[in-house]
């Protein structure tokens, strides 16, 4: 008899083994048909895995994120299951889920062309069309090596020579087409509806550019045509709002081979990065904040202290003078430590927070590089609170509320918080991290803010809480964090003079609101698809006028915004007024003013607002009070 334990708590009998098909269909037709996959014990299987003795089993369905991702696993196979009905002579090598979708890299003899890729997809239809099953099958290694050699499948022997001689290897068969995988895997092709190939990119195999290059085929899959379809269009949308060739149409940033992986500021741009960081330094001071400035280059020694030389140097810059070694900071906190063990420092004197705009350096491979999102060269809006044990949860509060307003005067009014708890690789005793896990999980309760836990995923020093925003159109961005640090102060030997006059180690709060500047600016530009509100906007104002009789005026009004420290140009050119407009609005200026006779002669201004907004005519001091109060209130 086994006896299998489902999530509800209930228990079916069977007489025999049974498989997790025919548990799904004993509970009822409608799962069995919708079951993908089960999870016997917490292990992941297919639903023709036999169950041989009593367990808890759940069946995965597509509502679930373990069968979204067997949906898009099955659909790679099935990528290459087309591709070699396609292109015989093409050799698969791996293909793995992603987010969003999955890849299949290939070589071949020339590359794939748009066309190709068609050809493929609509044989993937078909494929699937034929609903057939996907089997599992084992096989000792050797055998499997000589499998896969005898269909020319060179990439996948070698895989498979990879793996320990004792050990057997797992293939699935769909049809005609049979490859290596561990699985599991849907139960037959028919499963598979919902799918697009996306792009051919190139890629080397093993990722080592000393081997041969390959074609990697990106696709996506969904558990249903709805959501394809969103996603579809939000990759669309994405597309518009790609910060890059926005930068680009408004004059705000260019890239450069000259110096790859740090950002060239045009004027426009600048004036972006400057709302940004003196905003910032605003929040610092209004806060509590001292803001303070650490140097470029630290000492080896340093960072061997810290522990960050064991965990970064592959990232890290480094130089040599007069025989001594140098890094370029990757972060700021050992410099702040530096500062705070300057004089001698009191319980009173705590919490001490500081903050500084730091320059950093990593060292990221090109292949990694993003535009302005992922650079070499940064500017971190980072901060260290120097606090007491006892302090940690009241200043994680009072944290949180203030990013969450932060956050909101950009436009991002959805956050997802995530705690992150010691990873396996970690410094500092176990009775400290339960203590930093604690006190940030109980912050965020204290808060009233739902959380998840991402198990292992804290720093090597101590766990944090990420803030991730959610944009426009449901994309996700990292930006925040708090770091409850026990280590790094006491490495270097920081210390503060307690009530009873005992010296003791402060704990270190590591925090970032907005993160890196570049990144941020580019997530503002593409959350407001380059229409940023008027108090970020590089130009807030364009006034014009609609023939060289009104110059005069177009100016007064120019030099009267100037005043209030309004960002305003000047448009006198001999062009005919729609042209003016239309060209500003491309530059997707907040507000454009254009002055006739009629405007001159009553000391008005007609208001075009971003968004082909007509808001009619109105005197020149009602625009001005409109535009501070928007200004000031962030709207």
């Amino acid at each position: 008899m086994i006896t299998i334990t489902l999530p509800d708590g209930s228990r079916r009998p069977f007489d025999q083994a049974p498989t997790v098909a025919e548990v799904a269909a004993s509970i009822g037709a409608g799962l069995a048909k919708a079951a993908l996959a089960g999870k016997v014990d917490g292990r992941l299987v297919d639903t023709s895995h036999r169950i041989e003795a009593d367990a808890q089993l759940a069946i995965v369905t597509d509502k679930d994120a373990d069968g979204l991702e067997l949906l898009r696993h099955s659909t790679a196979h099935l990528l290459a299951y087309a591709v070699k009905q396609l292109f015989p002579e093409a050799q698969v090598t791996i293909g793995p889920v992603v987010e969003n979708g999955f890849y299949y890299d290939f070589a071949y003899k020339r590359p794939f062309t748009p066309e190709d890729l068609q050809a493929i997809e609509k044989r993937m239809v078909e494929l699937a069309a034929k609903n057939e099953a996907i089997v599992r099958r084992v096989l000792p290694r050797d055998e499997a090596i000589e499998h896969f050699k005898a269909q020319g499948e060179h990439y996948k022997a070698e895989i498979i020579a990879s793996i320990p001689a004792d050990q057997d290897v797992s293939l699935y068969r769909e049809g005609s087409f049979e490859d290596l995988c561990r699985g599991p895997h849907v139960p037959s092709t028919g499963r598979l509806k919902h799918f697009k190939l996306m792009k051919v990119a190139g890629a080397y195999w093993r990722g080592d550019q000393a081997n041969e290059q390959l074609q990697r085929v990106y696709g996506t899959a969904w558990a249903s045509k709805d959501d394809l379809q969103q996603y579809l269009t939000m990759l669309e949308e994405a597309e518009k709002r790609d910060h890059r060739r926005l930068g680009r149409e408004l004059d705000l940033f260019h890239l450069d081979e000259h110096s790859p992986g740090t950002v060239f500021w045009h004027a426009r741009g600048w004036t972006v990065w400057q709302e940004v960081e003196q905003y910032m330094r605003r929040v610092y001071r209004d806060n509590g904040y001292l803001e303070v400035k650490g140097p470029q280059i630290l000492d080896q020694g340093l960072w061997e202290k810290t522990g960050h030389w064991d965990k970064y140097r592959e990232n890290m810059f480094t130089t040599e003078s007069e025989k001594r070694n140098y890094a370029l900071k990757p972060m700021n906190c050992p410099g702040h430590i530096l500062i705070f063990k300057q004089g001698i420092k009191s319980y009173r004197d705590l919490p001490l927070r500081y903050g500084e705009f730091g320059n950093c350096h990593r060292n990221e491979p090109t292949g990694g590089l993003h535009g302005i999102m992922r650079v070499r060269a940064f500017t971190q809006d980072d901060g260290h609170i120097f606090c007491t044990e006892d302090m940690i949860l009241d200043e994680c509060v009072a944290y949180t509320a203030l990013l969450q307003k932060v956050y909101q005067d950009f436009g991002f009014t959805q956050i997802i918080y995530k705690v992150a708890t010691r990873p396996d690789a970690r410094i500092g005793s176990d009775e400290s991290w339960d203590k930093a896990e604690h006190a940030l999980i109980e912050s965020l309760k204290r808060s009233g803010c739902d959380y998840v836990l991402s198990p292992g995923e804290g720093a090597f020093y101590g766990p944090k809480i990420e803030y991730t925003l959610k944009d426009a159109i449901g994309r996700q961005w990292q930006c925040g964090t708090i770091q409850v640090d026990f280590s790094m102060a006491e490495r270097l030997d920081a210390v503060y003079v307690a009530e009873s006059g005992e010296r003791r180690h402060p704990v270190m709060l590591h925090r970032a609101i907005v993160g890196s500047l570049e990144r941020f600016i580019g997530i503002l530009i593409e959350q407001h698809a380059g229409a940023l509100p008027a108090w970020l906007a590089p130009q807030q104002v364009v006034v014009t006028a609609i023939t060289d009789q009104q110059a005069e005026y177009a100016a007064s009004v120019a030099k009267a915004l100037q005043k209030q420290g309004v960002r305003i140009s000047l448009d006198l050119r001999n062009e005919k007024i729609n042209y003016k407009i239309r060209e500003h609005s491309l530059q997707k200026v907040p507000f454009i003013l254009v002055v006739g006779d009629k405007e001159k002669a009553s000391g008005a201004v007609a208001v075009r607002a971003r968004g082909n907004q007509d808001l009619g005519v109105m005197p020149l001091a009602d625009f001005i009070q409109k535009l501070t109060s928007d200004i000031a209130n962030k709207v």
